[in-house]
């Protein structure tokens, strides 16, 4: 058994660390001994994500947004057949919006998504800009955990049909802060960064083991020591008034 991961446009979409996530992956499944193949791809590079287990792509800004996008399009129809096939997707940030209908930005300039979800974009004025730490109560493949990450964005990601999670703290998918990111089967996207899984290792491990359900089915992973990992989420969950100070 091994984990094969497609990492799109490594070089420009690694916004606030999501270099992490695939750092955790690799040290996650080299602790359970599960070969960890990582292949990264550029804007021309030649790649087909169905020969991947999961498709990662992270979050960039505006300009790392228009940059990729028109390269990102030419790939639907091999993203599409992945898809199908039973490839797993984690997308943060930019990345979740462009798996979206559109992203249209303060100028209103729009960059076309890939029209995958009936989601979509808009930037927020200045006052409205998501931005600091962010706790929340996830709901993933009949699970529900709280999960925290740092969020900045201008974008207001709306008509999102099933949520990744509620927000106890911060905002998530629009200012008012009501829901995060988008999951169903295969997707998990989100606003998340930090990186999301050094601090959540039940999603990196859920996220895994979709992954390796597309060749494999069902998978059972060995369980792993994570009181660091979880310590560092608690951390954050009383810094952000989700859990009392005064307990544990």
């Amino acid at each position: 058994m091994d984990l094969k991961i497609l990492w799109m446009y490594h070089d420009l979409m690694d916004l606030y660390g999501d270099k992490g996530n695939i750092q955790v992956l690799k040290t996650r499944c080299a602790e359970r001994k599960i070969p960890c193949i990582v292949d990264t791809c550029g804007i021309g590079e030649e790649r087909d994500p169905r020969n991947y287990d999961l498709f990662f792509l992270g979050g960039g800004a505006d300009r790392e947004q228009e940059m990729i996008y028109q390269d990102l399009l030419t790939r639907k129809p091999l993203i599409e057949e992945a898809m199908a096939q039973g490839t797993a997707f984690l997308l943060i940030c930019g990345g979740y919006q462009l798996f979206g209908k559109y992203y249209r930005d303060q100028d209103g300039n729009q960059v076309p998504g890939l029209n995958l979800f009936d989601y979509y974009t808009e930037a927020s004025d200045r006052d409205h800009r998501c931005i600091g730490n962010i706790a929340v109560e996830a709901h993933m493949d009949g699970d529900t955990f709280e999960a925290v990450g740092f969020e900045n964005h201008g974008g207001q990601t709306r008509n999102v049909a099933t949520p990744l999670a509620k927000v106890l703290s911060g905002h998530g998918n629009t200012f008012d802060g009501r829901n995060e990111g988008f999951v169903n089967d295969q997707v998990l996207a989100t606003y998340m960064h930090g990186p999301l899984l050094p601090k959540n290792p039940k999603i990196a491990d859920l996220v895994t083991r979709r992954a390796l359900k597309k060749r494999f089915g069902e998978v059972t992973l060995e369980p792993l020591d994570d009181t660091l990992e979880n310590k560092a989420r608690e951390v954050m969950l009383k810094r952000l008034h989700v859990h009392d100070e005064t307990k544990g």
